[in-house]
């Protein structure tokens, strides 16, 4: 059967996260479904990530098997036209070796994190980014930032029910950077890894805001990656600014 890599870009708000799961929209489910309209029957589909409730993304990749061959560009249109209206789209298609997974083949994941500092709540971006009321100190973010790069144990930052078989990760990039937005600032977090915890990057994402908002010390997320004690976490951020934003493989599949 010939399989095929699919980049996809989605609004998590709808759906109940990547996973199908009974009795709820999923994204899976609207793929899967859209392919069963091209040829029935069809295994099911494979993702570099499985995004929770809410989560965005704009580089999430999948794999499918067809049991014929399809031109890559004619499947990328046939798809999309099948997932109308839903807000999920396949923004490439290529063919890739039998051997490609889109989650076992991947050695990089990169997420966005949106963060509104502003009085006023958003209307537009209203579920795309984190809204939060205090004004916040990049650089007290960024120092608290640094010492979570590299490999640790990181329970402290990983849901209780996560399935992960060892806390132990290598953040390989943390960046944090500000831009001014009417009546308030937009902040960006930048993640790199070659996997993460479950909710991970919402977790870091949290803690890190309470010390931009001056109520933990920068020094105060060392302590907690150290204590590796899930009750040493500060506050899980909402999914609504998360974003899966690429995903690396060996081989890039979708290089020209």
């Amino acid at each position: 059967m010939p399989r095929y890599a699919l980049k996809i870009e989605y609004d998590g708000q709808p759906f109940c996260g990547w996973q199908i799961q009974a009795g709820q929209p999923s994204v899976q489910q609207a793929i899967e479904t859209a392919l069963s309209r091209l040829e029935p029957d069809l295994p099911r589909i494979a993702a570099a990530g499985r995004t929770d409730t809410g989560v965005h993304a704009t580089g999430q990749v999948a794999h499918c098997d067809m049991t014929r061959d399809w031109d890559a560009f004619r499947l990328m249109e046939a798809l999309n036209h099948h997932l109308r209206p839903l807000p999920v789209a396949v923004l490439a298609c290529a063919p890739v070796e039998a051997d490609f997974h889109a989650r076992f083949s991947a050695i990089e994941r990169r997420y966005l994190f949106r963060l509104l500092a502003r009085r006023a709540p958003p209307t537009l971006l209203a579920g795309r980014v984190w809204h939060v009321r205090q004004a916040l100190d990049l650089s007290a973010m960024q120092e608290a930032a640094r010492p979570l790069l590299g490999q640790h144990d990181f329970t402290t930052f990983r849901a209780s029910q996560c399935q992960a078989p060892s806390p132990v990760k290598t953040l390989e990039a943390l960046e944090i950077s500000a831009q001014d937005t009417p009546y308030g600032q937009e902040f960006h977090f930048v993640l790199r890894a070659r996997s993460f915890l479950h909710n991970q990057v919402r977790s870091l994402v949290g803690t890190l805001e309470r010390v931009g908002a001056g109520a933990w010390p920068p020094e105060a997320v060392k302590a907690a990656l150290d204590a590796r004690d899930r009750a040493a976490c500060g506050p899980v951020s909402p999914p609504d600014g998360l974003y899966l934003t690429g995903v690396g493989y060996p081989e890039d599949p979708f290089a020209p």
